[in-house]
């Protein structure tokens, strides 16, 4: 999860650079699909910065912030924005980012309004498809800045499944030393927010185009048509431990 369009200014990311884990609880990540009966749909993956949280985080930075940046693109217009330093990149490389091409990014940062979402979308002709949006961001950046993308320290992915009758939401530990550091991280910085009231939402909303019949996750809710379902975890023990938001829903 990219939290770095989260954060207002250059000014702001220094003063909260020592923080950056306490960030990730002050934001609300919801990742809504919808599936059509013939195994199409979209998926929308939304990060927003919780204002509250974050005004107890920075404290008198908060009122200092002067930014207003609004900006939409898909992946693919990168292909051809930066098209000299893209057509060198590595050929494998390239066919990563390009399971991207029809990815949507829709960015606002406005300390005006006091809000900074992010929004990335996709649609997909089949789950299968989907790529893995938190990684989009950094993904753009390499191809924006002619970055390796054997740079990037993601250590885990997410891919996604659907035969018909069973929809899955796979997550696998890609790099465990990463991981390791992740959650030794997140520990020791968990000290500094023991007195505040910090927003740490990590939600699934799914919508299926039949009833439910069972679904994997005890804690996941039910709605009363059957037809969609909300998981609602702790973002940090999400981050920790990335394969608790596995999900495997059998439909009727």
């Amino acid at each position: 999860m990219n939290f770095n369009s989260l954060i207002s200014s250059k000014t702001n990311r220094k003063i909260v650079a020592y923080f950056l884990p306490l960030l990730t609880v002050g934001c609300q990540v919801t990742e809504t699909l919808h599936l059509n009966p013939d195994g199409s749909g979209s998926i929308e993956v939304v990060e927003l910065r919780d204002e509250n949280s974050y005004m107890q985080l920075v404290k008198e930075a908060y009122s200092k912030e002067e930014i207003f940046k609004d900006t939409t693109y898909i992946v693919s217009d990168y292909f051809q924005k930066y098209s000299e330093t893209f057509n060198r990149t590595a050929p494998e490389d390239q066919a990563v980012y390009k399971q991207y091409s029809n990815v949507k990014v829709h960015s606002k940062q406005s300390s005006y309004d006091k809000e900074f979402r992010t929004t990335i979308a996709q649609n997909f002709q089949k789950a299968s498809e989907i790529a893995d949006l938190y990684k989009t961001e950094d993904y753009a950046d390499n191809i924006k800045n002619n970055y390796a993308l054997s740079a990037e320290e993601h250590y885990y992915k997410v891919r996604y499944d659907y035969d018909g009758h069973h929809f899955s939401r796979i997550v696998k530990i890609t790099d465990s030393t990463h991981l390791k550091k992740q959650v030794d991280k997140i520990h020791q910085y968990k000290t500094y927010y023991k007195g505040y009231k910090l927003v740490q939402n990590f939600q699934l909303k799914y919508y299926f185009p039949r009833k439910i019949k069972s679904v994997s996750n005890p804690l996941a809710s039910i709605s009363a048509d059957r037809k969609s379902l909300s998981l609602q975890l702790l973002l940090t023990d999400c981050l920790q431990n990335p394969e608790i938001t596995n999900l495997e829903v059998v439909l009727e």
